[in-house]
């Protein structure tokens, strides 16, 4: 799976105990993989992705690498 971790992300999405992460996304969206739940988890709301949303956002990168 493709992304990137930024200094200035560290700083504002730090490591979190249980999740791995953060993931930043060509879109900008950040999230965080909880395997206990098996979800992708959105700082910024405080909610899981649906599967689809999580498709979605992670699909992006395959799309860009496909390019």
């Amino acid at each position: 799976m493709g992304y990137t971790v930024l200094p200035m992300q560290l700083q504002e999405y730090g490591p979190r105990d249980g999740l791995e992460g953060p993931f930043r996304y060509p879109s900008g969206r950040v999230l965080y993989y909880d395997p206990a739940e098996g979800q992708y988890w959105d700082p910024r709301t405080d909610f899981y992705l649906s599967n689809d949303e999580a498709s979605e956002v992670t699909s992006a990168v395959f799309d860009r690498l496909r390019k």
